[in-house]
Protein backbone atom coordinates (compact mmCIF):
# COMPACT_ATOMS: atom_id res chain seq x y z
CA UNK A 1 0.00 0.00 0.00
CA UNK A 2 0.99 3.64 -0.40
CA UNK A 3 1.53 5.70 2.46
CA UNK A 4 0.59 9.51 2.50
CA UNK A 5 2.64 10.77 4.76
CA UNK A 6 0.34 13.92 6.26
CA UNK A 7 1.33 14.38 10.16
CA UNK A 8 4.69 16.62 9.62
CA UNK A 9 2.73 18.84 12.23
CA UNK A 10 0.57 16.46 13.77
CA UNK A 11 0.64 16.51 17.92
CA UNK A 12 0.83 12.23 17.87
CA UNK A 13 3.65 12.16 15.23
CA UNK A 14 5.63 10.27 17.74
CA UNK A 15 3.06 7.39 18.03
CA UNK A 16 1.99 7.11 14.52
CA UNK A 17 5.61 6.65 13.13
CA UNK A 18 5.78 4.20 15.83
CA UNK A 19 2.64 1.97 14.53
CA UNK A 20 3.90 2.25 10.59
CA UNK A 21 7.38 0.77 11.92
CA UNK A 22 5.42 -2.12 13.34
CA UNK A 23 3.18 -2.71 10.57
CA UNK A 24 6.43 -2.31 8.37
CA UNK A 25 7.81 -4.70 10.85
CA UNK A 26 4.83 -7.54 10.56
CA UNK A 27 4.96 -7.32 6.79
CA UNK A 28 8.35 -8.76 6.78
CA UNK A 29 8.68 -10.86 9.43
CA UNK A 30 5.14 -12.08 10.25
CA UNK A 31 2.63 -11.52 13.14
CA UNK A 32 4.61 -14.08 15.71
CA UNK A 33 7.92 -11.98 15.17
CA UNK A 34 5.75 -8.56 16.11
CA UNK A 35 3.82 -10.04 18.73
CA UNK A 36 7.26 -10.81 20.66
CA UNK A 37 9.14 -7.72 19.43
CA UNK A 38 6.67 -5.00 20.31
CA UNK A 39 4.22 -7.16 22.13
CA UNK A 40 1.21 -6.11 19.28
CA UNK A 41 -1.45 -8.95 18.80
CA UNK A 42 -3.00 -10.19 15.00
CA UNK A 43 -6.16 -8.15 15.39
CA UNK A 44 -4.43 -5.13 16.86
CA UNK A 45 -2.13 -5.11 13.49
CA UNK A 46 -5.28 -5.58 11.09
CA UNK A 47 -7.10 -3.10 12.67
CA UNK A 48 -4.30 -0.62 12.31
CA UNK A 49 -4.07 -2.21 8.39
CA UNK A 50 -8.08 -1.25 7.74
CA UNK A 51 -7.87 2.16 8.75
CA UNK A 52 -4.82 3.03 6.53
CA UNK A 53 -6.83 1.14 3.69
CA UNK A 54 -10.06 3.38 4.60
CA UNK A 55 -8.50 6.65 4.47
CA UNK A 56 -6.22 5.46 1.18
CA UNK A 57 -3.46 5.21 3.28
CA UNK A 58 -2.88 8.85 4.78
CA UNK A 59 -0.63 7.83 7.92
CA UNK A 60 -3.27 10.39 10.36
CA UNK A 61 -5.50 7.21 10.51
CA UNK A 62 -2.93 6.06 12.92
CA UNK A 63 -3.13 8.59 15.53
CA UNK A 64 -4.02 7.10 18.51
CA UNK A 65 -7.97 7.89 19.82
CA UNK A 66 -8.89 9.53 22.86
CA UNK A 67 -8.92 7.41 26.20
CA UNK A 68 -10.80 9.46 28.15
CA UNK A 69 -13.39 7.40 29.92
CA UNK A 70 -17.20 8.60 28.72
CA UNK A 71 -18.72 8.06 32.07
CA UNK A 72 -16.41 9.41 34.66
CA UNK A 73 -16.57 9.38 38.36
CA UNK A 74 -19.12 11.71 40.27
CA UNK A 75 -18.25 12.66 44.01
CA UNK A 76 -20.81 11.51 45.89
CA UNK A 77 -21.43 13.81 49.24
CA UNK A 78 -23.85 12.92 51.98
CA UNK A 79 -26.55 15.15 52.75
CA UNK A 80 -25.87 16.18 55.98
CA UNK A 81 -22.22 17.34 54.98
CA UNK A 82 -23.60 19.57 52.59
CA UNK A 83 -26.38 20.65 53.87
CA UNK A 84 -23.73 21.70 57.37
CA UNK A 85 -21.02 23.11 55.01
CA UNK A 86 -23.44 25.18 53.46
CA UNK A 87 -25.09 26.33 57.04
CA UNK A 88 -21.85 27.11 58.41
CA UNK A 89 -20.57 29.03 55.53
CA UNK A 90 -23.68 31.19 55.94
CA UNK A 91 -23.28 31.78 59.72
CA UNK A 92 -19.61 32.52 59.09
CA UNK A 93 -18.73 33.83 55.74
CA UNK A 94 -15.63 33.37 54.42
CA UNK A 95 -14.88 30.20 56.83
CA UNK A 96 -12.19 27.99 54.64
CA UNK A 97 -11.62 24.12 54.77
CA UNK A 98 -9.58 24.33 58.14
CA UNK A 99 -11.73 25.93 60.26
CA UNK A 100 -15.20 23.90 58.82
CA UNK A 101 -13.28 20.47 59.29
CA UNK A 102 -13.08 19.95 63.10
CA UNK A 103 -16.91 21.06 63.66
CA UNK A 104 -17.92 19.29 60.63
CA UNK A 105 -16.52 16.33 62.13
CA UNK A 106 -17.75 16.09 65.54
CA UNK A 107 -21.29 16.90 63.94
CA UNK A 108 -20.15 13.59 61.80
CA UNK A 109 -19.87 11.28 64.49
CA UNK A 110 -22.80 12.44 66.41
CA UNK A 111 -25.11 11.51 63.72
CA UNK A 112 -22.77 8.42 63.00
CA UNK A 113 -21.47 9.52 59.63
CA UNK A 114 -18.07 9.08 58.21
CA UNK A 115 -16.35 12.25 58.15
CA UNK A 116 -14.60 13.29 55.32
CA UNK A 117 -11.16 14.82 55.65
CA UNK A 118 -9.97 18.41 54.95
CA UNK A 119 -9.09 18.61 51.65
CA UNK A 120 -12.70 16.71 50.71
CA UNK A 121 -14.15 19.77 52.37
CA UNK A 122 -12.11 22.49 50.49
CA UNK A 123 -13.44 20.45 47.16
CA UNK A 124 -17.14 20.17 48.33
CA UNK A 125 -16.78 23.93 49.11
CA UNK A 126 -15.37 24.77 45.28
CA UNK A 127 -17.89 22.86 44.03
CA UNK A 128 -20.62 23.94 46.08
CA UNK A 129 -19.32 27.76 44.60
CA UNK A 130 -19.27 26.38 40.81
CA UNK A 131 -22.90 25.06 41.00
CA UNK A 132 -24.14 28.74 43.02
CA UNK A 133 -25.33 26.69 46.35
CA UNK A 134 -22.33 28.66 48.39
CA UNK A 135 -22.24 32.09 47.65
CA UNK A 136 -18.69 33.73 46.90
CA UNK A 137 -17.26 35.50 50.18
CA UNK A 138 -16.63 39.43 49.83
CA UNK A 139 -13.48 40.54 51.26
CA UNK A 140 -13.38 43.93 53.63
CA UNK A 141 -11.30 46.05 55.16
CA UNK A 142 -11.57 47.82 58.32
CA UNK A 143 -10.12 50.51 59.41
CA UNK A 144 -9.98 52.12 63.25
CA UNK A 145 -10.52 55.29 63.52
CA UNK A 146 -11.61 57.78 66.42
CA UNK A 147 -14.89 56.20 67.69
CA UNK A 148 -15.77 55.65 64.21
CA UNK A 149 -15.65 51.97 61.96
CA UNK A 150 -15.24 51.99 58.88
CA UNK A 151 -16.70 49.53 56.74
CA UNK A 152 -15.92 48.70 53.43
CA UNK A 153 -16.39 46.08 50.31
CA UNK A 154 -13.49 44.94 48.06
CA UNK A 155 -13.78 46.59 44.87
CA UNK A 156 -14.80 44.10 41.87
CA UNK A 157 -12.27 44.11 39.04
CA UNK A 158 -13.33 46.31 36.53
CA UNK A 159 -12.80 44.68 33.03
CA UNK A 160 -10.37 46.45 30.51
CA UNK A 161 -11.28 47.54 26.99
CA UNK A 162 -9.18 45.97 24.03
CA UNK A 163 -8.79 46.82 20.85
CA UNK A 164 -8.96 43.77 19.17
CA UNK A 165 -9.66 44.91 15.40
CA UNK A 166 -10.37 48.32 15.72
CA UNK A 167 -7.76 50.30 12.36
CA UNK A 168 -7.84 54.24 12.98
CA UNK A 169 -8.68 56.26 9.70
CA UNK A 170 -8.52 59.68 11.20
CA UNK A 171 -5.89 61.90 12.93
CA UNK A 172 -6.36 60.97 16.83
CA UNK A 173 -8.54 58.04 16.16
CA UNK A 174 -5.91 56.02 18.17
CA UNK A 175 -2.98 57.41 20.01
CA UNK A 176 -0.81 54.92 21.57
CA UNK A 177 0.92 56.07 24.83
CA UNK A 178 3.84 54.29 27.06
CA UNK A 179 6.52 55.21 29.34
CA UNK A 180 10.49 54.25 28.81
CA UNK A 181 12.31 53.84 31.53
CA UNK A 182 15.83 55.67 31.66
CA UNK A 183 18.93 54.66 33.86
CA UNK A 184 22.05 56.75 34.17
CA UNK A 185 24.63 58.04 36.53
CA UNK A 186 22.54 56.59 39.46
CA UNK A 187 19.51 58.29 38.22
CA UNK A 188 15.98 57.02 37.31
CA UNK A 189 13.96 59.35 35.39
CA UNK A 190 10.50 57.91 32.87
CA UNK A 191 10.04 59.52 29.74
CA UNK A 192 6.51 59.29 28.62
CA UNK A 193 5.83 58.52 25.07
CA UNK A 194 2.74 59.24 22.55
CA UNK A 195 2.68 58.83 18.96
CA UNK A 196 -0.83 58.99 16.70
CA UNK A 197 -0.87 55.92 14.84
CA UNK A 198 -2.41 57.63 11.25
CA UNK A 199 -0.24 60.11 11.12
CA UNK A 200 2.75 59.59 13.25
CA UNK A 201 2.63 62.62 14.91
CA UNK A 202 4.72 61.53 18.33
CA UNK A 203 5.57 63.82 21.82
CA UNK A 204 7.38 62.76 24.59
CA UNK A 205 7.97 64.38 27.68
CA UNK A 206 9.79 63.54 30.83
CA UNK A 207 9.23 62.91 34.70
CA UNK A 208 10.81 61.96 37.85
CA UNK A 209 8.73 59.55 38.53
CA UNK A 210 6.22 57.22 36.67
CA UNK A 211 2.89 58.16 38.56
CA UNK A 212 -0.63 57.97 37.13
CA UNK A 213 -0.75 61.48 38.52
CA UNK A 214 2.07 62.60 35.84
CA UNK A 215 0.50 60.06 32.92
CA UNK A 216 -2.68 62.60 33.83
CA UNK A 217 -0.23 65.28 33.15
CA UNK A 218 1.14 63.74 30.03
CA UNK A 219 -1.92 63.26 28.88
CA UNK A 220 -3.38 66.50 29.06
CA UNK A 221 0.04 68.10 27.72
CA UNK A 222 -0.53 65.98 24.54
CA UNK A 223 -3.63 67.33 23.94
CA UNK A 224 -3.18 70.99 23.98
CA UNK A 225 -0.02 70.01 21.74
CA UNK A 226 -2.13 67.45 19.00
CA UNK A 227 -3.52 69.71 15.70
CA UNK A 228 -6.10 67.48 16.04
CA UNK A 229 -8.53 65.82 18.67
CA UNK A 230 -8.11 62.84 19.84
CA UNK A 231 -10.81 60.25 20.91
CA UNK A 232 -8.86 56.99 21.97
CA UNK A 233 -6.09 56.36 23.55
CA UNK A 234 -3.64 52.87 23.92
CA UNK A 235 -1.64 51.83 26.77
CA UNK A 236 -0.59 48.90 28.57
CA UNK A 237 -1.39 47.82 31.73
CA UNK A 238 0.74 49.43 33.60
CA UNK A 239 0.08 51.73 37.09
CA UNK A 240 0.88 55.16 35.66
CA UNK A 241 -1.86 54.67 33.20
CA UNK A 242 -4.16 53.88 35.42
CA UNK A 243 -6.01 55.34 38.38
CA UNK A 244 -5.76 59.45 37.84
CA UNK A 245 -5.06 58.66 33.90
CA UNK A 246 -7.80 56.33 33.75
CA UNK A 247 -9.90 58.85 35.34
CA UNK A 248 -9.27 61.79 33.52
CA UNK A 249 -9.95 59.24 29.69
CA UNK A 250 -13.22 58.88 31.03
CA UNK A 251 -13.97 62.60 32.59
CA UNK A 252 -12.76 63.48 28.69
CA UNK A 253 -14.60 61.01 26.59
CA UNK A 254 -11.92 59.40 25.73
CA UNK A 255 -11.69 55.66 24.69
CA UNK A 256 -8.93 53.79 26.92
CA UNK A 257 -7.96 50.54 25.29
CA UNK A 258 -5.17 48.44 27.30
CA UNK A 259 -2.93 46.04 25.81
CA UNK A 260 -3.12 42.32 26.43
CA UNK A 261 -0.74 41.42 28.89
CA UNK A 262 2.75 40.44 27.77
CA UNK A 263 2.53 41.39 24.49
CA UNK A 264 4.37 45.23 23.51
CA UNK A 265 3.66 44.21 19.70
CA UNK A 266 0.07 45.78 20.66
CA UNK A 267 2.09 49.38 20.86
CA UNK A 268 4.37 48.16 17.76
CA UNK A 269 3.97 52.06 15.98
CA UNK A 270 4.81 53.71 19.71
CA UNK A 271 7.27 50.88 20.31
CA UNK A 272 9.48 52.03 17.56
CA UNK A 273 9.22 55.39 17.70
CA UNK A 274 10.68 54.22 22.06
CA UNK A 275 13.81 52.95 20.32
CA UNK A 276 14.27 55.74 17.86
CA UNK A 277 14.03 59.03 20.30
CA UNK A 278 16.35 57.11 22.79
CA UNK A 279 18.88 57.03 19.74
CA UNK A 280 18.91 60.16 18.19
CA UNK A 281 17.56 62.40 21.18
CA UNK A 282 18.12 60.63 24.76
CA UNK A 283 21.22 59.22 24.48
CA UNK A 284 22.41 62.26 23.50
CA UNK A 285 21.22 64.72 25.97
CA UNK A 286 21.93 62.53 29.36
CA UNK A 287 23.68 65.13 30.73
CA UNK A 288 20.36 66.43 30.90
CA UNK A 289 18.29 64.41 32.38
CA UNK A 290 19.19 65.29 36.05
CA UNK A 291 16.53 68.14 36.02
CA UNK A 292 13.75 66.53 33.93
CA UNK A 293 12.81 70.60 32.69
CA UNK A 294 16.36 71.07 31.08
CA UNK A 295 15.86 67.96 29.51
CA UNK A 296 12.82 68.89 28.15
CA UNK A 297 13.88 71.65 26.85
CA UNK A 298 16.24 69.59 24.39
CA UNK A 299 13.46 67.45 23.63
CA UNK A 300 11.35 69.69 22.03
CA UNK A 301 13.42 70.51 19.99
CA UNK A 302 13.82 67.10 19.09
CA UNK A 303 10.19 66.38 18.60
CA UNK A 304 9.35 69.81 16.34
CA UNK A 305 12.35 68.07 14.03
CA UNK A 306 10.96 64.98 14.19
CA UNK A 307 7.34 66.45 13.27
CA UNK A 308 7.86 68.84 10.91
CA UNK A 309 11.41 67.96 9.12
CA UNK A 310 11.87 63.88 9.51
CA UNK A 311 10.51 61.88 6.60
CA UNK A 312 8.42 58.98 7.40
CA UNK A 313 8.88 55.77 5.58
CA UNK A 314 5.06 54.58 6.63
CA UNK A 315 3.24 57.26 5.27
CA UNK A 316 5.07 57.89 1.55
CA UNK A 317 8.59 59.54 3.09
CA UNK A 318 7.12 62.80 4.45
CA UNK A 319 7.36 64.60 7.90
CA UNK A 320 4.20 63.92 10.15
CA UNK A 321 2.95 67.60 10.06
CA UNK A 322 3.26 67.61 6.42
CA UNK A 323 1.32 64.22 5.72
CA UNK A 324 -1.58 65.79 7.62
CA UNK A 325 -2.02 68.96 6.26
CA UNK A 326 -2.18 67.67 2.90
CA UNK A 327 -4.03 64.81 3.55
CA UNK A 328 -6.51 65.99 6.56
CA UNK A 329 -6.83 69.84 5.36
CA UNK A 330 -6.93 71.35 9.11
CA UNK A 331 -9.11 74.64 9.53
CA UNK A 332 -7.41 75.08 12.74
CA UNK A 333 -3.61 76.86 13.09
CA UNK A 334 -1.08 74.11 14.57
CA UNK A 335 -0.24 74.04 17.93
CA UNK A 336 3.16 72.59 16.91
CA UNK A 337 4.99 75.72 17.98
CA UNK A 338 4.81 75.12 21.48
CA UNK A 339 5.51 78.45 22.45
CA UNK A 340 4.61 77.57 26.19
CA UNK A 341 5.30 73.85 26.55
CA UNK A 342 8.19 75.11 29.29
Amino acid sequence: MQYYNDVFEHPQRESIERRLEIIKFCDEFGFKATRLAFGKSRSTIYLWRQKLKSTGGKLSALAPGDRTPRRKRRRVVHPFIERFIIEYRSERPGADKTTITPALEAACVKEGIKPVSESTVGRIIRDLKTRGKLPRSNKISIRGGTGTLLVREARTRKKKLRRKDFLPREPGDLVQMDTVAIFTAGLKRYIFTALDVRTRFAFAYAYKTNSSANGRDFITRFLQVAPFATRRVQTDNGSEFASHFDAFCADNDLTHFFNYPRHPQSNGFLERFNRTIQEQCVNLNLDYLDEPNDFNLKLMDYLIWYNTEKPHRGIGKIPPMRYYLDNFCPTQKSNILWTLTR
